[in-house]
Order: C-alpha cells, then structure tokens, then sequence
C-alpha cells in the first residue's frame, strides 16, 4: 500500500505552507488552541488549503509522532500552473481536450475519471481549490497510476479558467440533466473543454450559464442519474470515437 505523506509539528506545517507545499487538508484539535493555530489558520486561508478541526481521539493513529496536535496532507504530485499549462498545450496541439471537474468531492470517483481521462487523450485536469475531491493515496490507486501521466491543475475559481477557456477559442461542454441535449446529436468543437460536476448536486448553476453547450446521455432504466466517473467515461468516449 502506498505511504501516506504527512507533515506534522506546528512549525513543520506553518514551514510547509510558507514554502506553498501541495498540502490537500490540516487536522487541528477542535478542543484546543495554542500559539501556532492563528499563523496556521491565516496562511491555509490564503493558500485556500482546507482545515478540520478533529477531536483529539483522530490522532491515536499518529501517537508515534511529535505532532502536537497538528497534522497536514500532502499531495502526492505537484499541480501545475494552469495558464501557463493551457498555453503550452495549445501551441502544440490544434484538437486540445480538458476536462473541468466542478465539484467533483469523492477521491475514489476523482481517481476513476483521471484514469479514464489518460486512456482518452485528456491534455490537462481542471480542479477547484475548494469544493473538490482531495488527491490522497486512494486517489492514486483508483487512477492505476495514470495520475502521473497527465497534467493537473488547480485554481482559485472555475469560473476564472472557463473565462480563460473561451477567450482562448475553447468551446465549453457541460454534462447536466438539465437539457434536452444528447451529446450524439450535438456539433462540438475540435477544441472543448468538458465540465463534469457532483454527482448529487451536478454542475453549479453559475457554471451552466457560463457554458456554449449543455449535454447528457440517455437513461433508459428506472435510476436517474450515472456516477459521475461512468457518465465522464461515455461521453469523453464518444468524443473519442467522433476524433477517429
């Protein structure tokens, strides 16, 4: 099983978040308070790095460690600077496909969609720094590794990158139920980005505005909804089959 990265100790994590280490969550003590929690909380603020305040009993399995009650989760990879990322694929390719993932919040479903999204050519992986799935070990072990082979990046606000995605000539897809639109019948772009969202509450709806095509594919039994990691394998499929 793969190691989990962890870096504990107030001033090893307040170091970590100065330097902009990829860290994915902080555990703190909700029944205490010291010194360092204020620094600790202002620098993941600014970095939008999520905090759970734990009881104390979260930290058994780390007794070993002088952690003081403060624990942080690094990525396993680095992420890369988006704009920088879409610039270099677009003067290299001229058919560029991105996936968006807006809110997409379980690891096991985020590791399954990048697996599927290396398999299907994906260029780069969109996430959101708040409201999305962390990247753990389960997440690199549901993707079979292919986390390592394509580029992931992660922003501030969805709504910043579609901007940047349009201004760029991308065409915008969103796979919601709440459209009449089945992707077989649709004219997409040979430059898009498809924009999945949470399988519960789907894609936000300041997203969908944002959007140039609304898609879904059809249901045909008695369930209402795919998982989101099977819904983005069809579609990024078929876009596949329209490309061969």
């Amino acid at each position: 099983m793969e190691k989990e990265e962890i870096i504990y100790g107030a001033h090893s994590v307040i170091e970590a978040l100065k330097n902009e280490k990829a860290i994915e969550k902080i555990l703190l003590n909700k029944g205490q308070r010291n010194e360092f929690y204020e620094e600790i909380n202002q620098l993941a603020k600014k970095q939008q790095v999520k905090i759970s305040f734990v009881p104390q009993v979260k930290f058994k399995k780390y007794e070993h460690l002088n952690h003081q009650e403060i624990i942080a989760f690094v990525s396993p990879i680095e992420f890369l600077d988006f704009e920088k990322t879409i610039e270099d694929i677009l003067t290299k390719k001229d058919n560029p496909l991105f996936l968006v993932l807006d809110g997409v919040t379980d690891v096991r479903n985020l590791g399954s969609i990048i697996r599927t999204a290396e398999c299907t050519g994906v260029d780069a992986i969109i996430l959101p720094k708040n409201n999305s799935a962390g990247v753990n070990k389960d997440t690199v072990k549901t993707s079979a590794g292919a986390i390592y082979n394509i580029p992931i990046c992660k922003v501030d606000h969805v709504h910043d990158a579609l901007f940047y995605f349009q201004s760029s000539g991308i065409q915008l897809i969103a796979a919601t139920e709440k459209t009449e639109n089945y992707i077989y019948s649709q004219e997409i772009s040979s430059k898009l980005a498809l924009i999945m969202g949470d399988e519960n509450k789907g894609i936000s709806s300041s997203t969908l505005k944002q959007v140039d095509l609304k898609v879904k594919l059809p249901l045909l039994g008695n369930i209402e909804s795919l998982n989101v990691s099977v819904a983005c394998g069809a579609l990024l499929y078929e876009i596949v089959r329209r490309r061969i």
